[in-house]
């Protein structure tokens, strides 16, 4: 035996003794969990060993029936979970025992809150499992050997969860794992036969391997006969169905079976919002179970974080989060996907452009769209505004895509808008075309920082004026989903920030002459103050979209709006110099008192501090906010001189 595998001491990751504190303080409102995580656990070990026997039948060592094994020791105070499957070499109980290497730590732990109700929610969601057990033991202790290695390699690692653990290498006569949890002295309840077999039922009755519990011998007793039947040693039940759920008629499951299998799949503690089980015969024969979450997981905007579904060929289990099947737009979905038109020794790469890959994740894509339909459509709208508040933006990425779902898509999304003035995005593009004023063909939208820039941006004046709505849009992505989601039933998108805005169509003949008469009188001030801005705007124009504001800045049709510039600027590209059209209100008195003043140097100065004013309503800053301080200074001391 060499040094490096001979007892060693070691220290937990520091996010792991966080945690682990969290966990001994019983954060979970239901202690019996702990034992759903172990079984889980246990279960995957068993998939992932059949997966790999497929190429190598000698892991199975003579031990191809896949079991876990639940043990019971009153004398000890110590439950054991085993099982037969892949179990772990000293590297990867070190990797998979002292750290959590899962993405998203940083964020978990950046949101909890030190209150208990509310962390205990963070933790189910985060998805602890091997750490739950110590929610009820003091010390635990595992036994792992790895499928296909020496009975000599095996190692032994054990914690009381204090901060570190020690390893050191032991002898088991078979592969796989025996977890052995040593419990606190009010957590003997969980030493009761009865009770650990309800929770199995209860948490793990859909998993396709047995779950097995030791049963005691029947004692010697008279047959029918007379004759005396001898006492029966004890024996192993299986005390779970241990058939696929999946694979099951979807009248024989009940929405707590579901439920409970959302929870093995996902490691997540909450209930999933919906699901979807089909069967599909045909071309392509395959079973999905698919389920969309309450919760969004820390990991959903991590790029390098893998999503997707549990892939089964004929029940045997092949990958987890096989990407390939969902687009991106619905990482967030759960769920198992059985095909018997794959063939068993399946790899990523074979997944990646093949038919009946295409032909699964067409399938699967249509049936989670319908699901979110009927969600949408539903007259109790709070399932909905849950998924959209969890995964919104995500869906956001839809139209840009998958092409040939977008006009699903976008009757899946929500806005906030002028309708309602509330920062809730609630508003549906159907909807907002029902309540379309006569004669308008367009839908109106704008982009800003916040909901409230959005809501006070100067270039909603004359739509609120006249009631007409607009889409109030403030995520980071919508700028993106609005270069792609040009048009809705036959109606245009029309952004309010970009410079060709003509809502004319909806003004009577009498405003239209006002409005070019207007026009022509002022047209002497515009070349002014074009001359005295210089090539610092495109144009200086009239505005017919302002009512209150003196001057607003736009956008050219072809030009990168001042939002998706900002995007741009965020990920480290480089933009073009967009100059801004410059849009006065004629009507407005401080550009009627700049317009009279005859000191050419002086209208350059208040030319130009408009115009900074108008770019900060726009874009929330300035270049140089120091010269424009520096001018407006300069006017003000001026008028209070004159004053």
């Amino acid at each position: 035996m060499t040094e490096t595998v001979q007892k060693q001491k070691h220290g937990f990751q520091a996010e792991v003794k966080q945690l682990l504190q969290l966990m001994i303080h019983s954060l979970y409102s239901n202690k019996e969990i702990f034992l759903r995580e172990l079984v889980s656990n246990a279960s995957d070990a068993a998939d992932k060993l059949r997966f790999l026997a497929l190429s190598d039948s000698s892991l199975y060592d003579n031990d191809g029936e896949l079991r876990v094994r639940i043990s019971l020791d009153e004398a000890a105070k110590t439950i054991t979970i085993s099982d037969n499957g892949i179990g772990m070499t000293q590297d990867e109980v070190i990797s998979h025992l002292g750290t959590i290497a899962k993405s998203g730590t940083k964020e978990f732990f950046g949101q909890l809150s030190g209150d208990q109700t509310k962390d205990s929610q963070l933790i189910g969601q985060f998805g602890v499992g091997f750490y739950s057990a110590f929610i009820v033991a003091d010390k635990v202790t595992v036994k792992t050997r790895k499928a296909g290695a020496p009975a000599d390699s095996a190692v032994q690692w054990e914690s009381t969860g204090e901060g570190d653990y020690t390893i050191e290498p032991i002898v088991k006569a078979s592969r796989g794992t025996d977890i052995i949890l040593h419990l606190r002295e009010e957590e003997t309840e969980f030493l009761s036969q009865w009770k650990v077999e309800s929770i199995v039922t209860k948490y793990s009755d859909h998993i396709s391997i047995p779950v097995e519990m030791y049963q005691e011998g029947t004692p010697e007793r008279d047959g029918e006969d007379g004759e005396k039947i001898p006492a029966t040693e004890g024996y192993w039940k299986a005390v779970n169905k241990a058939t696929a759920l999946w694979m099951r008629d979807k009248s024989e499951v009940t929405d707590n079976e579901y439920q409970e299998f959302y929870k093995h799949i996902s490691h997540d503690w909450t209930e999933p919002l919906t699901w979807s089980h089909n069967k599909v015969e045909g071309n392509t024969n395959y079973t999905s179970l698919l389920y969309v979450p309450k919760k969004a997981p820390f990991d959903l905007w991590n790029r390098e974080a893998r999503h997707g579904l549990k892939l089964y060929v004929q029940r045997v289990f092949i990958m987890d989060d096989a990407e390939q099947f969902m687009p991106s737009y619905l990482r967030f979905i759960k769920g198992v996907l059985d095909s018997s038109d794959l063939p068993l020794n399946v790899s990523r790469e074979i997944l990646q452009d093949t038919k009946v890959t295409q032909s699964l994740r067409k399938g699967c894509t249509s049936r989670v769209l319908k699901m979110l339909e009927k969600m949408a459509k539903a007259d109790d709208q709070t399932e909905y505004q849950t998924f959209w508040t969890e995964f919104g933006q995500v869906m956001k990425e839809g139209p840009a895509e998958d092409f040939a779902n977008k006009e699903t898509i976008a009757k899946l999304l929500r806005f906030a808008s002028t309708h309602t003035d509330t920062a809730e995005q609630n508003v549906s593009l159907e909807a907002y075309v029902s309540r379309m004023k006569e004669g308008q063909d367009e839908i109106y939208f704008i982009v800003a920082d916040s909901f409230e820039a959005a809501k006070y941006s100067p270039h909603l004046e004359v739509l609120r004026k006249k009631g007409i709505e607009v889409l109030l849009l403030s995520d980071r992505i919508d700028e993106w989903l609005m270069q792609h989601l040009t048009e809705f039933e036959g109606k245009k998108l029309r952004s309010v920030a970009k410079g060709n805005l003509d809502i004319s169509k909806l003004d009577d003949e009498e405003t239209k002459k006002a409005q070019e008469e207007t026009e022509k009188q002022f047209a002497a001030v515009t070349e002014r103050f074009k001359t005295a801005l210089g090539d610092q705007v495109k144009a200086v124009k009239i505005s017919h979209r302002l009512t209150d504001s003196p001057a607003c800045v736009v956008t050219d049709e072809f030009d990168m709006s001042t939002q998706m510039i900002k995007l741009m600027e965020s990920v480290g590209q480089k933009v073009p110099d967009v100059k801004p059209i410059f849009e006065l209100n004629p009507e407005h008195a401080l550009v009627k008192h700049i317009a009279d003043v005859q000191d050419e140097t002086q209208f350059k100065q208040w030319a130009e501090v408009l115009l900074d004013q108008a770019l900060l309503a726009e874009r929330g800053s300035l270049k140089n906010p120091a010269t424009f301080v520096s001018r407006l200074n300069a006017l003000l001391l001026d008028l209070s001189k004159k004053a």
